[in-house]
């Protein structure tokens, strides 16, 4: 099983930008969809965005599409979340996550595994 830490959140104002990293230990990362997910106070845990195994296919909410873009560097276990023009409602701790097909990507549920989260604030 693979074992995944994130980094990179912080505070920015808003129309700021971010670049989120998660990165993986233990089993074969390159045979893994790596999505990411977030959560607001009080909120429910909402899907963000997710990469396949191979980097071939991305999808992403449609609240982020335009401002974010994910990438993976197999070679370094790592995929990354930049994140343009910030807003205040971004505002989230942000967890990555890992499936092992490329299915149902915004369903909770379809990820075995899952970071302990990094904050991201976005000021007004």
């Amino acid at each position: 099983q693979v074992h995944l830490v994130e980094s990179g959140g912080g505070l920015v104002q808003a129309g700021g930008a971010l670049r989120l990293s998660c990165v993986a230990s233990g089993d074969t990362f390159s045979s893994y969809t790596i999505a990411w997910f977030r959560q607001a106070p009080g909120k429910e845990r909402e899907y963000v965005s997710a990469i396949k195994w191979n980097g071939e296919s991305t999808d992403y909410a449609e609240s982020v599409k335009g401002r974010f873009a994910i990438s993976r560097d197999n070679a370094k276990n790592t995929v990354f979340l930049q994140m343009n023009s910030l807003k205040p409602e971004d505002t989230a701790v942000y967890y990555c996550a890992a499936q092992d097909y490329y299915d149902a990507l915004d369903a909770k549920s379809m990820y075995d595994t899952w970071g302990q989260g990094t904050q991201v604030t976005v000021s007004s």
